[in-house]
C-alpha cells in the first residue's frame, strides 16, 4: 500500500520477508543507501550499495524489469532515496521497512566484515 513519504512523493513499505522472497526469486534488486563503512561492517547478501551521501541516479543498477527497492539501517535514508528518485521522474517508490535492523529482526542472515 502506498502512503505519503515524509521526504516527498509516495512510499511503499515492504516487509523484510517480502524483500527476501523477491531477492530469492529474482524479482527484486535491493539498493542499500548506507555509507561504505556501514556496509563493510554488515550487509545484506546480494544488495547493491549506493550511499545516499553520493546518491547519483545514473549509478542505480539496471533492474531490467525487476523491482528496485531501497534499504538503509532503519528506513529513513531509504525513504529519502525513493523521494529523490521520484523527483527525478523515476517510478521507484518501494523501500524495506525497518532497514537492515528489520532484516535481522526477521531472522535473515547478514554478512559481516
Amino acid at each position: 500500500m502506498s502512503e505519503k513519504n515524509p521526504f516527498g512523493g509516495t512510499i511503499v513499505n515492504l516487509e523484510p520477508a517480502d524483500v527476501k522472497a523477491g531477492m530469492d526469486n529474482g524479482s527484486i534488486v535491493l539498493v542499500d543507501v548506507r555509507e561504505p563503512n556501514e556496509v563493510a561492517a554488515e550487509r545484506i547478501p546480494g544488495a547493491y550499495n549506493l550511499p545516499l551521501s553520493r546518491f547519483d541516479l545514473a549509478a542505480l543498477p539496471d533492474a531490467q524489469g525487476k523491482r528496485l527497492v531501497f534499504s538503509c539501517r532503519s528506513g529513513q535514508r531509504s525513504m529519502q532515496a525513493a523521494a529523490a528518485a521520484q523527483r527525478a521522474g523515476l517510478a521507484y517508490e518501494e523501500h524495506m521497512k525497518g532497514g537492515i535492523l528489520g532484516w535481522r529482526a526477521a531472522g535473515f542472515a547478514v554478512e559481516r566484515g
